[in-house]
């Protein structure tokens, strides 16, 4: 790149060297570009790069001491009432400590995962959750749509013809148009995530 007597302005020359595109052909290569949103909300795209921000997993991380638990990992979720759902098999109790910390940061309902860090200390991840209650429902991974005035219910990947009232109630927030993903927790209790179509 020359100082003085440029050929081409600047930018140009600048884009040249770092192998961009301006649009116009001048430059080799394509630089990546950012993608919009997917139906999920995430961002799509290189984070870092045309400002993409990083997607955030966790809407709280503290630490905990918790000297009742044996594995090196364990995932729970907390409901409002404060019950625990554990995928591991490890007591309530020894849960509790983990679970305060959290709710030092996050009210209830939330999905935590936490890993044994040195002796009893943990890290504890947490996100907000939705649980909704709907009974009647048989399986344990449901996904509701609606386009067009019309509903479609699956049930473990089979097509269903039943009512879904409280992912009904729960897609609606979203618009006319929606989807719906539900993952049983426990009895008639679900897991619910909701995006607009």
């Amino acid at each position: 790149m020359r100082l003085f007597g440029r050929k081409q302005p600047l930018h140009r020359e600048l884009a040249d060297a770092g192998g961009l595109s301006l649009g116009d052909g001048s430059a080799r290569l394509q630089a990546p570009a950012a993608s919009p949103p997917g139906w999920d909300g995430e961002q799509r795209g290189e984070p870092g790069i045309h400002g993409v921000p990083r997607a955030r997993r966790w809407d709280a991380v503290v630490v905990a001491h918790a000297p009742g638990l044996s594995g090196q990992t364990v995932h729970f979720v907390a409901l409002a009432d404060r019950t625990l759902i554990v995928d591991e098999d490890e007591p309530d109790a020894a849960l509790a400590p983990l679970a305060d910390a959290v709710e030092s940061m996050l009210d209830a309902p939330y999905r935590a995962e936490a890993v044994r860090r040195d002796g009893d200390g943990w890290s504890v991840g947490a996100r907000r959750i939705t649980v909704v209650a709907e009974p009647g429902l048989d399986g344990e991974e449901a996904e509701l749509v609606a386009t067009d005035g019309r509903r479609s219910l699956t049930l473990d990947g089979r097509s269903q013809v039943a009512r879904a009232p409280a992912l009904e109630a729960v897609g609606a927030q979203q618009g006319e148009s929606y989807v719906v993903r539900a993952s049983r927790l426990d009895g008639d209790l679900w897991e619910v995530d909701a995006a607009a179509l």
